[in-house]
């Protein structure tokens, strides 16, 4: 009996052991030849965020083995020439055929691009390693450009939709950077390091009210164990030139996971500025500004990750990034007569300004997971040191004589501090989820002039030199409810934020005092007809509150008679929107309605006797706003892909504006089309334009513009050495011109103009001895969301 037993026991053991080193095996081959497909790429891919958990090739016989498999995965297979397959785990991949895509322009067949855009809860993911569409950008912010819905400013400014700045997620974690240090961390990005980007443009109650949307961008993970490496160096050509170089650094053991990037950028960048005023006396003056700015930024990051058990894990992230901006800005004030033949005055001014950030971070996440049952911890800490000297010299052009010269000295501080904790529990088909977060913020500005007296000495200036300080507290938390019914899920979540927040200018004996409550809901639904057809409907109600930059009421100059100035009264605007999005296959449609009220927003008021032209913040009663989009990637032949998008926007603001009120109704409409043409011998062309038909608001009118880009990108050396060269913007056309429309109120013509006119030569090398896979633990959806 003991021996039955035993051997009882045995086999069990044994038959545990054989299923922990299970081997699939499976063979890739051509549908029409039946020959073997060599080096096809089959990814193992997370169901709920698309993110790989394993890569591996065919060989020669086309054959390829699979040591891990989870739940909740699925297949991807992809090889140039043939159309991308996916497999559930339950179908059988033992033989997989791919079909050849079209490659007869004669007669010009239209296919549907290999499907690299999916839909996660109503919001697009678009696929970006190994993506056709982005094997030319020389780094991620080019690809943001490239991604529907996303838009990039010539300032580098991330916008959805065309009017909301998103944050932005890695790896489903909220990025604690400040504006700068985040371009220059997504600039240090090559495409081939991403592995997806989702666009969640309603995000839910479960994300803090300020974020109106959501970019997500997932990191291809170095699944081996041992270490690789990436160089990425970027030269931009203009008048003066810029570059880039960025080195990133893995290395993976069984037990954790290390990282390190390094950064360093310099070069000279250039503006202009030009302005065409008629002044309340009939006069007629003209501004030119002329600015070259010389800066160099370091950056260095480096975290680890620990697997403590399959249960626990647990990340530490240290980064800093520094830079000095040396700037030279030249200006003049040209001033005629009615028609121009007589000479008012001819002024010239010199803005010479030494400008350095110092900025620090550390992130903290923890996560533990049992069964159905998940608890995350996420911690911030961000500290930034500004300072900027600056010297204002304005003089007559004829004579030379000095006409006025002030100084100032900048010092701003930020600290900012998170922490946040989310627990989850799944019971049945539904999804429970909670958390709770607390931020604190804490920002001091102190900016001194001094003017330069008759006596030749510079003299304290208190009507210019600010004192202010802004800090701000919130608790915020959340309940979020999910429950799939078959074809139809639902979620639905409830959101609670209470700000506390003192503004002090001290120079002007101001405080302002806030403390406020909000509730803030959401409900989504998503109903899949099938693989290729799905519908989202979702609503959110959202809170901004005003930066510190709004509500600072101390001048940032443009020229001696133009700057703005920030309002410490400006309250908090709420927006209310609905979205409904619809995809069949590849083409993706979305409907976005809503209302603004309490919009904050700056506004121009002009003085005749001083001819002086400041910007004001303020708050508009409401506006109403609405998008439709579509875009729709096309594969015309093998060698040729087309990647079009189209939206047409529609704005009414209620303006009140120097006792008249000004409401108008504004559409606009901006066309993309992506073209990839992939050529013998691995070389790629991408020309890509842009073009944004005539817009505006209550007070501006905004001139067409529109951009055109070439790039070409070929590949050496078993892919590890990746070149590219671009010109873009090449007829040099986005700048942007903004004119006045009430003439009876003030006649201004505006023109802000970047050197986005470049010649772009990138390198990309990867290297590393990285042989085998690491065994990972299976990931769930709310794990994912976490990291």
């Amino acid at each position: 009996m003991n021996i039955k037993l035993w051997v009882a026991l045995l086999f069990l053991f044994l038959s545990c052991f054989g299923k922990a080193q299970v081997t699939i095996k499976g063979k890739v081959q051509d549908s029409e030849t039946k020959n073997p497909v060599f080096q096809a790429e089959i990814s193992i891919l997370n169901k709920s965020d698309r993110q790989s958990l394993q890569k591996m090739l065919s060989d020669s016989s086309g054959l390829f083995q699979i040591t891990y498999y989870p739940d909740n995965t699925y297949l991807s297979i992809h090889k140039e020439g043939y159309q991308m397959k996916e497999i559930n785990k339950a179908e059988p991949f033992s033989l997989i055929e791919l079909e050849p895509a079209a490659e007869n322009i004669s007669e010009v067949v239209i296919r549907s691009a290999a499907r690299n855009i999916k839909l996660n809860d109503g919001n697009i993911v678009m696929s970006v390693s190994g993506n056709k569409d982005f094997k030319t950008s020389a780094n991620l912010m080019e690809v943001l450009r490239k991604t529907p819905g996303v838009s990039i400013d010539q300032e580098g400014g991330i916008f959805l939709a065309g009017r909301i700045p998103p944050a932005v997620f890695i790896d489903g974690k909220p990025v604690a950077m400040s504006s700068q240090e985040l371009q220059s961390y997504l600039r240090s990005l090559p495409p081939e390091m991403v592995e997806s980007i989702e666009v969640n443009s309603n995000p839910s109650s479960k994300y803090d009210a300020e974020f109106k949307g959501i970019i997500d961008i997932r990191l291809k993970r170095n699944g081996n164990l041992g270490w690789k490496g990436n160089y990425n160096g970027n030269t931009y050509a203009n008048k003066f030139s810029y570059r880039e170089n960025s080195l990133n650094l893995s290395y993976n053991t069984e037990k954790v996971a290390y990282s390190l990037q390094a950064g360093y950028n310099n070069g000279i960048s250039t503006y202009r500025y030009n302005a065409l005023q008629k002044l309340a006396n009939t006069n007629v003056m003209r501004t030119n500004t002329y600015q070259e700015d010389e800066g160099k930024v370091y950056n260095i990051q480096t975290g680890a990750d620990f697997r403590l058990n399959d249960k626990n894990r647990l990340g530490v992230n240290l980064r800093g990034n520094f830079r000095t901006s040396d700037r030279i800005r030249s200006g003049s004030l040209y001033t005629t007569n009615q028609d121009e033949s007589q000479l008012i005055f001819y002024t010239e001014s010199e803005n010479p300004t030494a400008y350095s950030q110092e900025n620090y971070g550390v992130t903290a996440d923890y996560s533990f997971q049992s069964k159905g049952f998940k608890l995350s911890f996420l911690g911030n800490y961000i500290s930034v040191k500004n300072k900027q000297k600056d010297d204002f010299i304005n003089r007559d052009q004829s004579t030379n004589k000095l006409l006025s010269y002030w100084r100032s000295d900048l010092l701003n501080k930020i600290d900012i501090r998170t922490a946040q904790i989310d627990v989850s529990q799944k019971i049945g088909n539904a999804d429970i989820e909670a958390g709770m977060k607390y931020s604190d913020s804490d920002t001091n500005n102190n900016i001194r002039y001094d003017t330069l007296s008759v006596n030749d000495r510079f003299v304290f200036d208190p009507e210019r030199s600010n004192m202010f300080s802004y800090k701000e507290k919130i608790w915020a938390g959340y309940v979020s409810y999910r429950q799939k019914f078959g074809k139809l899920q639902v979620n639905a979540g409830l959101r609670f934020e209470n700000t506390k927040s003192i503004s002090d200018a001290v120079t002007r004996d101001s405080v302002v005092s806030r403390n406020y409550l909000e509730w803030l809901p959401s409900f989504s639904t998503t109903y899949a007809f099938n693989k290729s057809t799905e519908w989202s409907l979702s609503y959110s109600r959202k809170m901004t509150r005003p930066v510190f930059s709004q509500l600072n009421p101390f001048r940032v100059y443009f020229s001696p008679l133009n700057y703005w100035i920030g309002n410490p009264y400006l309250q908090p605007s709420f927006t209310s929107q609905i979205r409904l999005t619809y995809r069949y296959k590849n083409w993706v449609t979305s409907f976005t309605a809503g209302k603004e009220k309490d919009v904050m927003t700056r506004y121009p008021l002009y003085n005749p006797k001083t001819n002086v032209l400041e910007y004001l913040g303020t708050n508009l009663p409401y506006r109403k706003f609405a998008s439709l989009e579509t875009s729709f990637p096309l594969k015309v032949t093998r060698w040729w892909n087309i990647n079009s998008q189209i939206t047409g926007y529609y704005n009414y603001e209620f303006r009140p504006y120097l006792d008249e009120v000004f409401a108008l109704k504004v559409y606009n409409y901006e066309i993309r089309v992506n073209q990839v043409f992939s050529l013998p011998k691995g070389y790629t062309v991408n020309l890509f334009a842009n073009y944004e038909s005539k817009t505006g608001n209550s007070l501006y009118i905004i001139k067409p513009r529109y951009t055109v880009d070439l790039s070409v990108q070929k590949s050496w050396f078993d892919n590890k050495l990746n070149t590219k060269i671009s010109y873009n913007n090449i007829f040099d056309s986005y700048n942007q011109q903004l004119e006045f429309r009430h003439k009876q109120i003030m006649d201004n013509r505006l023109t802000h103009w970047w050197d986005s006119s470049r010649f772009i030569v990138s390198i990309g090398y990867s290297f590393g001895s990285s042989k085998y896979q690491a065994k990972e633990v299976q990931k769930t959806e709310e794990e994912n969301r976490a990291r």
